[in-house]
């Protein structure tokens, strides 16, 4: 049950938490706490959770960070199961709470979800307890300045990967709570809190939008054409809506050359495993499709849908900026 002190106004029924709840941002604060360790800062996207103090803090300017995307089985942490792994490049805040007495790190997951839904961020992925990937799971999202208070302590994990869509450049937020309860001093019977913000930065050509001309031109000199305007939702196959200036330049394309047809190619960089990459890759090109025949009525016949996962870089998938450029949808010109 949620805390009496906590600003929360919440619903129990039938001995399950279903978390019907009044105002915005209950149960977080904006107000730092006297015992945070010295030169740390909330994130200013983010609160707090009411009443807990910063144990360590830690930011870089630019530098990789790994997060959970799915359950983790396999010893060896996140590196051991890169299909379990988001791995993203930007700015970095890395912050540690420990909760006040007498909160469990379900109650800390949930207000930190209600926070987030409420600045806007959507969920990417989220487990509980066993479900996330018992002793693997801790072991590799344990942070490593802070290990100890987190170590070992899976049976109340919780944990919530979330992501907030901007012009200025996606923001990442991994946020993992334990309850520590064999721990001594002062962290023992407390639900510590491990939060890690990625702040992406934009690539320039994902922004442009290439006109049909431009896309004639490209065909007929090269015979295909890459393109960083149709974005899609995570890990998934929905056309995102700020797809739609370049949906409209592929369909004047095709209507200002009737005999062309091409082949809709999805490409995706190398994070996950082959056939599910081929697979994604494929459902995007044929989602692209069904755009231009439902929405611009351009015909089936002239359009065929391909995948090629990561099998055709174009840049190395060694960097986040790499990643981005090969993440694309490509025309390739079938003739008239």
């Amino acid at each position: 049950m949620m805390h009496a002190t906590i600003l929360r106004v919440c619903k129990i029924a039938a001995g399950v938490m279903a978390v019907w709840c009044i105002g915005i941002g209950a149960g977080m604060s904006n107000t730092a706490a006297a015992a945070d360790v010295p030169g740390s800062a909330d994130h200013p996207l983010i609160p707090r959770y009411e009443g807990a103090e910063i144990v360590a803090y830690d930011t870089q300017a630019f530098t990789q960070r790994s997060f959970a995307r799915a359950p983790i089985k396999q010893g060896g942490g996140l590196d051991k199961n890169p299909d379990a792994a988001l791995r993203l490049e930007g700015k970095l805040t890395a912050i540690t709470y420990r909760a006040p007495a007498e909160r469990t790190s379900l109650e800390a997951i949930r207000n930190y979800q209600a926070a987030l839904k409420d600045a806007g961020f959507t969920t990417v992925f989220n487990c509980s307890q066993a479900d996330c990937g018992g002793r693997a799971f801790n072991h590799a999202l344990s942070p490593r300045n802070y290990y100890m208070g987190f170590g070992e302590y899976h049976a109340d994990q919780q944990y919530v990967l979330a992501r907030l869509q901007r012009p200025e450049g996606d923001v990442y937020a991994g946020i993992y709570t334990v309850l520590n309860k064999a721990g001594g001093g002062p962290d023992q019977n407390r639900a510590l809190i491990q939060l890690d913000v990625l702040e992406l930065t934009p690539m320039e050509q994902r922004m442009v939008t290439l006109s049909a001309d431009k896309m004639n031109t490209d065909l007929a000199v090269d015979g295909r054409v890459a393109l960083y305007g149709i974005l899609f939702d995570l890990d998934k196959d929905t056309l995102r809506p700020d797809s739609r200036p370049q949906l409209d330049e592929i369909a004047t394309l095709l209507r200002d050359n009737p005999n062309l047809k091409v082949l809709i190619v999805g490409h995706t960089d190398a994070q996950g495993n082959r056939e599910y990459n081929r697979d994604l890759s494929l459902r995007r090109a044929r989602s692209v499709i069904r755009a231009l025949v439902d929405d611009y009525n351009i015909e089936a016949s002239r359009l065929s849908p391909e995948g090629v996962g990561f099998a055709a870089p174009v840049a190395s998938n060694r960097t986040e900026e790499g990643r981005a450029k090969n993440r694309r949808v490509e025309l390739v010109d079938l003739g008239s």
